[in-house]
């Protein structure tokens, strides 16, 4: 929200607490600065100020002072009891609590969320200042193009669809979910819920989504069963892309170090064979196509993967965005424990 915005939508607030009547829109134009003169310039901008205003949760009442008679002209005004809060109390700790979530969701798509309710717990009189919290960084990120849906979804109670490619597939396939929670583990997200398809309880990774979310139903229709943990689902699912892979890769020789210090079943490979007669065949052992991918790729043109299928999918794709400006190669310390050796 620009500074010119903010400060007109906080003169209007101000405007509509202070009066005991009704005011109408020209009296509202004439009172609140930043207003344009163009008569229907002001209402299309007056119109988005009140919907601005009801998304953030202040009670905007419509009516008139005068009865009956008709021709009445619509006002408005925001009543004092309606908009003030009771008091706050949170403890210190409370109130680190709360600030250091803030921070959480800094660069996340619910930054905006996170920053409206800090301000107004500030406003409040709530000390939210997190600064004493020495060392501590978090992040959350939520890059992955279905969160947004997801996470309205299960806000809302709606049951959704879309394309899921499984672990070691090539191919995608229809998925019908009744969303019960959107979950947080080891840096990855997943979603939760009824999966219509297979009839049973079901943990979807949500980087493995492919295209958009698809709402299939109203809000309303899907519930969280009594006594489902939906955290617990997800951290005690059996995540097959935890166990360790075998990956079958070329290796130039001469270059490539970082993989070669792991890699085994080393042979050279015959002239002929893969192109120049300058190549090793190796197994390399990964547990995440998606992690192990941008590691490889940092080895350019000094490692082709063969096999499996599904990472050697996942390397082009990220050659392809790297090549487009859209990513980068990862620092080592990113990649997983497994992949680094260990």
């Amino acid at each position: 929200m620009s500074r010119r915005k903010t400060e007109r939508l906080l003169n209007l607030v101000v405007c509509l607490l202070a009066t005991r009547r009704y005011l109408t829109a020209e009296q509202i134009r004439r009172a609140v600065p930043g207003y344009p003169d163009s008569d229907e310039a002001f209402k299309r901008m007056f119109e988005r100020d009140k919907e601005e205003l009801r998304e953030l949760g202040v009670p905007l009442e419509v009516g008139s002072d005068q009865q009956g008679g008709g021709g009445e002209e619509i006002g408005y005004r925001i009543p004092p009891q309606a908009y003030e809060l009771p008091d706050v109390h949170l403890t210190p700790d409370e109130a680190a609590v709360l600030g250091l979530a803030a921070r959480v969701w800094q660069r996340a798509s619910m930054a905006e969320a996170a920053s409206g309710a800090l301000l107004k717990l500030r406003a409040a009189g709530v000390e939210t200042d997190v600064t004493t919290a020495v060392g501590i960084e978090p992040r959350v990120n939520t890059h992955d193009p279905a969160f947004p849906a997801l996470w309205e979804a299960v806000r809302d109670g709606r049951p959704v669809a879309f394309d899921y490619q499984g672990i070691g597939r090539t191919s995608v396939a229809r998925r019908h979910l009744e969303p019960w929670g959107v979950v947080s583990r080891r840096g990855r997200w997943y979603v939760v819920g009824f999966d219509r398809d297979r009839d049973e309880q079901r943990v979807f990774r949500l980087s493995r989504i492919v295209g958009d979310v698809k709402a299939e139903g109203p809000a309303g229709s899907v519930a969280v069963p009594d006594g489902v943990d939906v955290r617990r689902i997800a951290f005690d699912w059996g995540d097959p892309v935890s166990e360790p892979r075998p990956a079958t890769v070329l290796l130039r020789r001469g270059a490539a170090q970082g993989p070669r210090r792991w890699a085994r079943d080393v042979r050279p490979v015959e002239d002929g064979a893969a192109g120049d007669g300058e190549w090793d065949e190796a197994v390399l052992t990964f547990r995440d196509a998606d992690r192990f991918a941008p590691y490889l790729v940092r080895f350019a043109d000094d490692v082709v993967v063969l096999d499996p299928p599904d990472l050697r999918e996942a390397v082009i794709q990220h050659l392809k965005s790297v090549l487009a400006g859209g990513g980068h190669p990862p620092e080592p310390e990113e990649i997983d424990g497994t992949v680094n050796g260990r």
